[in-house]
């Protein structure tokens, strides 16, 4: 009976604070002792009273079932120790982000309410402008950060190399993301994210559905003709999206072809894109002048893109800073200019 009493104990102290969860097992711990001195055999006492005492104790001969019934609710104890007792994994409640995409991301995750400074680029959603501002794209106010007593920082790979370096050197804790250069790296990011933030359940809410919103469309546009696609992401110089970006995978998924995928490190020229002859020219307005670009390739009345009057302006938010649901908004997006009527 005594077996079952702190059997059911266990159960019932699963879900204890850690405080109340120690002293229930020290209380639980005497009781296994009073129990087993009392109704084991005298040779079996004996020997648990020994044990006690002895700093290095050698291996006990259990004499009788009581003892070993005991023996191994201590074992099972230690394993409820080790569940109730280990430190909890502290969730960051200042957050500084420097990166619009991971602003963006812990607004989804519904984690605004940590996030207390952010970039000057962190525009999406409107809520975000409000917030502290202590960096560009590129560069950090150092000053600022550290007045603001942050207990995390989370970097991109344009973040200051040399300014994640010192933060880091002053104890506050800095987490970097490498660029994603796929759909699926955007989703590892957004659960590492949410992982960080203890939002997993609502990470995985999300991703469910943005999924069934890709296959979707991926399904939906699988027998349409595949058109030749050029992006534009700067223009001095000329800058686009190769196949070592997740960009690839917004065009390829939309049903197009990346004329760029093998450009290398993004540089290319107007020549090329003359060469390749895309069926469609997506400028994204990301520090460039977009209507004067579109004027410009409009005149190239070789173009079948000019020809048909298909340059179209996108928004860099959409298309440049990745989140999994800005990738499936510039996704319908680019799916309708490419399989447009």
């Amino acid at each position: 009976m005594q077996t079952l009493s702190i059997a059911s104990e266990v159960a019932l102290q699963r879900d204890a604070p850690p405080l109340l969860s120690l002293q229930w097992v020290g209380s639980t711990l005497r009781k296994i002792a009073v129990s087993v001195s009392g109704n084991a055999s005298s040779g079996c006492t004996q020997q648990f009273s020994e044990a006690r005492l002895r700093a290095t104790p050698e291996p006990i001969k259990l004499g009788c079932s009581y003892c070993l019934r005991h023996w191994a609710m201590i074992f099972l104890l230690n394993i409820c120790i080790a569940a109730h007792c280990s430190p909890l994994k502290a969730t960051p409640q200042r957050i500084i982000s420097l990166g619009p995409s991971i602003t963006e991301q812990l607004y989804s995750l519904g984690a605004q309410d940590k996030l207390i400074a952010c970039t000057v680029y962190c525009k999406r959603p409107e809520e975000a402008e409000t917030k502290e501002k202590v960096a560009t794209a590129i560069e950090v106010n150092l000053e600022k950060v550290i007045a603001l007593k942050p207990d995390l920082i989370l970097a991109t790979s344009l973040t200051d190399s040399e300014a994640i370096e010192k933060l880091r050197s002053l104890g506050i804790k800095v987490i970097s993301f490498p660029s994603a250069e796929s759909f699926d790296e955007i989703c590892e990011q957004f659960l590492e994210l949410a992982g960080i933030v203890g939002e997993e359940k609502k990470a995985g809410e999300i991703l469910r559905e943005v999924k069934t919103e890709v296959n979707s469309i991926k399904e939906k546009i699988k027998n349409s003709k595949r058109l030749k696609v050029f992006v534009q992401v700067g223009a001095n110089p000329l800058f686009t999206m190769t196949k070592n970006s997740y960009a690839n995978d917004i065009i390829e998924f939309a049903g197009g072809i990346n004329i760029a995928k093998d450009a290398g490190i993004g540089l290319y020229s107007r020549e090329e894109v003359l060469g390749k002859n895309p069926d469609v020219i997506i400028i994204v307005t990301m520090g460039i002048t977009a209507e004067a670009e579109k004027e410009i390739w409009g005149k190239y009345k070789v173009l079948k893109a000019a020809k048909d009057k298909r340059i179209y302006i996108m928004d860099s938010y959409k298309f440049c800073s990745p989140t999994p649901v800005s990738f499936v908004e510039a996704l319908k997006e680019l799916v309708e200019v490419l399989h447009r009527r």
